[in-house]
């Protein structure tokens, strides 16, 4: 064996034994918090079991790719508790170590846990919407992957404007997140110069979402509850709670295209999404799963890999750090929607293009061409720099 030969084996054979011994642990874990739901309108829509955990396993994946190249390996807990454990399962992860969390809940639920986590953990929000948790009410210690409920609406009425749909019959439901839905769509309307002509409740009274002859009664009253509306252009249905929505495709007096929770639909990530490689990446989430990926999944993935990019580049995974590299100028993380993602440092919010789909195909993604800002088109959608009320970074 010649010297060089031999220096090379001796190399290789001490990279074998001494990378499991420099590999640094990244602790990371996924919290669903799970209450008590009515079933869906559509058994098509019931959430699987793994629902978020699958995304964060594929994200895991991913790092544990990059990690055998930096010396870091990616570990991920998944754990699903009702809401009154939650707290109780915060400080058990805590207590392991994990300061990295992604969380998946409602709003009310998120806050509760970011003051109970304390400064020493960084949450990463991949599921709560609401508008309060990037404004008035937001935290230190969150940063949101999933998009609020403003980037959403503002997605929606920007196409609408594009389109010179601009006479809005607005539809809400009468549950607390449907109004809150309901609002922001207001927002968004004077925001992009729409016009609302007309709104309309349609008030929860309770019963079955799905019998035997539900389609029979729909076909009946859908109809008459749209009827004699002001001329309009399009529906935007607010209807977070599921409880109408999906009904009105095909079903309004009048013949006119749906939005909102319904028909053309504002959302983070869609299996029918095919644009800018999310074709191969779909199949890798299929393989794994045998099922296609859902938003809370894209939302737990973008967790991982932000937590991933964050540590590959800095070469630091505390939270404090994460949390610093990641609201920076150096941030960016390619996600599969055409451009590179950042965080707004006014907030913590995520900048996302939003899809827009019909649940066949992405019929368009926001923000449409000619609506423009200074820094970002990204910034058009959602709560802008000037607009903020959140004290905690800086705002």
């Amino acid at each position: 064996m010649s010297k060089l030969s031999l220096s090379l084996a001796v190399f290789s054979a001490a990279m074998i034994v001494a990378s499991p011994l420099q590999a640094a642990e990244v602790k990371t874990a996924v919290l669903r918090i799970d209450r008590v739901l009515g079933p869906p309108i559509s058994r098509l829509d019931a959430p699987p079991a793994d629902l978020g955990f699958a995304g964060a396993m594929l994200g895991n994946e991913d790092n544990r790719t990059t990690g055998a190249f930096t010396g870091m390996d990616y570990t991920v807990k998944t754990q699903v508790v009702a809401p009154e454990q939650a707290e109780a399962a915060l400080d058990a992860l805590k207590a392991e170590g994990i300061g990295l969390i992604a969380v998946i809940a409602e709003g009310d639920m998120l806050k509760a846990l970011s003051d109970r986590a304390g400064p020493e953990v960084l949450l990463l929000n991949a599921g709560a919407r609401d508008e309060a948790l990037r404004d008035a009410d937001c935290r230190a210690n969150v940063l949101h992957v999933s998009p609020s409920r403003s980037m959403l609406s503002d997605g929606v009425v920007q196409f609408l404007m594009w389109k010179k749909w601009s006479r809005i019959l607005l539809i809400h439901g009468s549950h607390p997140e449907d109004k809150l839905l309901a609002d922001s769509y207001r927002k968004s309307v004077a925001k992009f110069g729409a016009e609302i002509v007309e709104e309309r409740e349609f008030v929860d009274t309770g019963g079955g979402r799905r019998t035997d002859t539900g389609h029979v009664m729909v076909q009946k009253q859908i109809p008459v509850f749209t009827q004699d509306a002001e001329d309009y252009d399009v529906i935007v249905a607010a209807d977070e709670a599921g409880v109408f929505a999906p009904y009105l495709p095909y079903h309004t007096w009048d013949p006119r295209p749906v939005t909102g929770s319904a028909g053309l639909r504002p959302v983070s990530w869609h299996a029918a999404h095919e644009a800018w490689g999310a074709t191969q990446f779909q199949r890798r989430f299929e393989k794994l799963t045998g099922r296609n990926m859902r938003e809370e999944d894209y939302q737990a993935w973008l967790a991982m890999r932000v937590i991933g990019e964050v540590v590959t580049r800095s070469g630091k995974a505390d939270p404090a750090r994460v949390r610093a590299y990641a609201l920076s100028a150096d941030f960016e993380l390619a996600a599969f929607k055409g451009q590179k993602l950042t965080f707004r440092p006014w907030n913590g919010q995520l900048r996302q293009p939003i899809l827009l789909t019909d649940g066949r195909v992405t019929v368009s993604v926001s923000p449409q061409d000619g609506f423009l800002h200074q820094h970002s088109p990204l910034d058009t959608l959602g709560i802008d720099a000037p607009e903020t009320a959140c004290q905690a970074f800086g705002g």
